[in-house]
């Protein structure tokens, strides 16, 4: 039992540590930072963080096997893996960009449609023709979205430039979960983390030269928000949600991971004093509703094999 309840406390820490980027990427931007500062250097440290620490990883692991157990699938995958980092470097810089045009707590709504854009994914793809239940899901998250967005709120005009953004980060988060469970299965954890973050850090780097890395000093704060970014977006959730889910079980942690969505319009609340109306929290409230519905049943079924 306490080892379930430390493992849903860092699935759930994990979803928390999520949410808040929106509200950082929004205070680095009213500091004059530009999306290409601040994705480069995110990107960068996470880099740095996750080799450095899948290198300690192997200094210290008394399994000397490892290596050599990992080598052939490391040389047949590491490319692939590494190509599918594509796909979480360009939702950071969708999603940051969209962050920049519309308020955050908006921002993560319109990140969160990859919940029905991955039903389709999958159906298109993998020809897996989505169950009744999973059509409702999506119809109540769009409901739930427009009310959140606060669209038939005429104080709230939206930038439509900053939703198709959102709807991009969306869809390529989608492509990241879908390529992220196919590719790199058999290497260990951390240094599949660090091949698919030096793919992100690569097509970040192409989009917008690092030419800051030359141009500012060790001291500027931009370095700060960078290495924030970097612990709370790049380093902790993958860590904290590979250690706490086998734990607590696939069901209870898509529970525990919706945290990010009620976490990331609250920070946006009391943090950037951003309005929020009745109508967006419920609307919040149906997309969580959304979420948890599916695996209620999976829970309990959980919860009786305990």
């Amino acid at each position: 039992m306490k080892e379930r309840f430390i493992g849903g406390l860092l699935v759930l820490l994990g979803a928390c540590s999520f949410g808040v980027l929106s509200s950082i990427v929004k205070t680095a931007y009213k500091e004059g930072y530009s999306l290409g500062e601040i994705t480069g250097v995110q990107s960068f440290f996470g880099m740095l963080i996750l080799w450095g620490l899948y290198l300690i990883y192997i200094f210290f692991s008394k399994k000397k096997t490892t290596t050599s157990k990992y080598k052939s699938s490391s040389n047949n995958q590491k490319w692939r893996v590494y190509l599918a980092g594509f796909c979480p470097g360009l939702v950071g810089i969708f999603y940051y960009q969209c962050v920049q045009l519309i308020p955050a707590s908006i921002a993560i709504i319109l990140l969160m449609q990859y919940l029905w854009i991955s039903v389709i994914i999958d159906y298109v793809i993998f020809r897996n023709k989505p169950t009744f239940f999973q059509v409702l899901v999506v119809v109540v998250i769009l409901i739930g979205s427009s009310l959140a967005a606060g669209i038939f709120n005429q104080n709230i005009s939206l930038n439509l430039k900053g939703c198709f953004f959102g709807i991009l980060a969306a869809i390529t988060y989608s492509l990241f979960i879908t390529t992220s469970s196919k590719v790199g299965n058999d290497l260990p954890k951390l240094k599949k983390s660090a091949l698919m973050i030096t793919g992100a850090c690569f097509i970040t780097f192409v989009i917008f030269p690092p030419t800051f890395l030359f141009e500012l000093s060790i001291s500027d704060k931009l370095y700060q928000w960078g290495l924030i970014l970097a612990v709370l977006g790049t380093v902790l959730p993958p860590l904290l949600f590979s250690i706490g889910m086998p734990k607590v079980g696939i069901s209870f942690s898509a529970i525990l991971s919706a945290a990010e969505l009620p976490v990331a319009v609250i920070a946006s609340y009391f943090y950037l004093k951003e309005l929020i109306y009745y109508n967006q929290w419920i609307g919040v409230f149906l997309i969580l509703l959304a979420m948890i519905a599916p695996n209620l049943q999976h829970l309990r079924r959980e919860l009786r094999n305990k």
